[in-house]
């Protein structure tokens, strides 16, 4: 029996914004495995209790708004949202702290610009960086991961991170924490960077934040290969960091890292696969993608070098989220029919 032969166009379902957010949470599983792994049970507890956290705020705004709830609840938005947050936080954050977060990051920054869709800025990272403004002791103190152990030294377990996270601070937890690389490299004195390397414990074990940085990687090439965004955003990002970087480390390499170090520690990994590519808050076009992500590199480096905040992927975020509406207009592409793409604010003539 002959079969029949009919060649493209073909039509597919649509993803559904449920679907996306499924992968999205789905790309995240390296990267928690790997915090997990080096810095202990925080990770884990928190994305417990932000999920928690953030299904119920999401509720009670949604029911507020006169909306279906559960059919809001299983678009997973919220889902990514909590992960995201808990994620970027340390995993020793008090209770307290990622609840403030999360209802920032649902209530106001979400909900109150008119819930999914609608919000100018990444809700993750409004969240992110007020907390990082208004408790900035409480968001310095990082696990120390695990390969900076000495002898007799054990790593929090799940009991005593529990009661760090939500029975309060004591002086025990400092044998458990630690500065991140960012804050040791920023906060050197006079020392050069060798030096610094060699003088500081927290950069001997950087290696950790490697590893943590290759699992976001590998999640994030899991979503390009599932097509959820496209590469132009984290290319450019991770592109112009690299070359703004390594001009500086050749023009002064004892004052400045190495490329290897921007890209590979804090929070750059997840921010170029996780956070920038935000379809809601971010350029849409794909040139418009391309700059939006240079200009978030360009403001990492600078922020980084020159700023009080040593680790800038949610500021830098931000100030862009603010520009994409106006990248937008400069980076339209050509209508088809048309010879050359409608660019800019044209006064009309009559």
């Amino acid at each position: 029996m002959s079969l029949i032969r009919i060649t493209s166009p073909h039509v597919h379902k649509p993803a559904s914004t449920a679907d996306v957010m499924r992968l999205v949470l789905l790309a995240t599983i390296p990267g928690v495995i790997a915090m997990t792994f080096f810095f202990g049970w925080g990770t884990l507890i928190n994305i417990a209790w932000a999920s928690l956290l953030a299904l119920t705020f999401e509720a009670v705004c949604v029911k507020t708004r006169a909306r279906p709830v559960s059919f809001y609840l299983k678009d997973n938005s919220a889902l990514v949202t909590a992960f995201l947050i808990a994620l970027a936080l340390p995993p020793f954050a008090p209770w307290w702290l990622t609840a403030v977060a999360v209802f920032v990051a649902i209530v106001i920054a979400k909900h109150l610009y008119g819930g999914m869709g609608q919000n100018p800025f990444n809700p993750a990272m409004v969240a992110y960086a007020l907390v990082l403004i208004s408790f900035p002791v409480e968001m310095t103190r990082w696990t120390a991961p695990f390969v900076m152990l000495g002898e007799g030294w054990n790593v929090a377990g799940f009991n005593d991170t529990l009661q760090l996270i939500f029975g309060g601070w004591s002086n025990t937890a400092d044998a458990f924490t630690a500065a991140t690389p960012l804050d040791e490299m920023r906060h050197r004195g006079g020392l050069t960077t060798e030096e610094a390397w060699r003088a500081s414990a927290v950069l001997a074990n950087v290696g950790a934040w490697h590893a943590v940085s290759a699992a976001y990687f590998m999640g994030g090439i899991f979503l390009l290969y599932k097509k959820i965004f496209t590469w132009h955003a984290p290319a450019a990002f991770l592109g112009s960091l690299a070359v703004i970087s390594t001009l500086f480390y050749l023009v002064a390499p004892d004052s400045y890292p190495d490329p290897f170090f921007h890209l590979t520690v804090g929070g750059t990994m997840l921010g170029a696969f996780f956070i920038i590519t935000d379809p809601v808050s971010s350029a849409t076009s794909n040139r418009g993608k391309i700059v939006f992500g240079i200009g978030i590199g360009v403001l990492v480096f600078t922020i980084r070098s020159w700023g009080n905040y040593p680790d800038a992927i949610a500021f830098s975020v931000l100030l862009l989220n603010l520009a994409a509406p106006f990248i937008d207009q400069y980076t339209q592409p050509r209508t088809y029919g048309h010879k050359q793409a409608k660019r800019g604010a044209k006064e009309k003539t009559s």
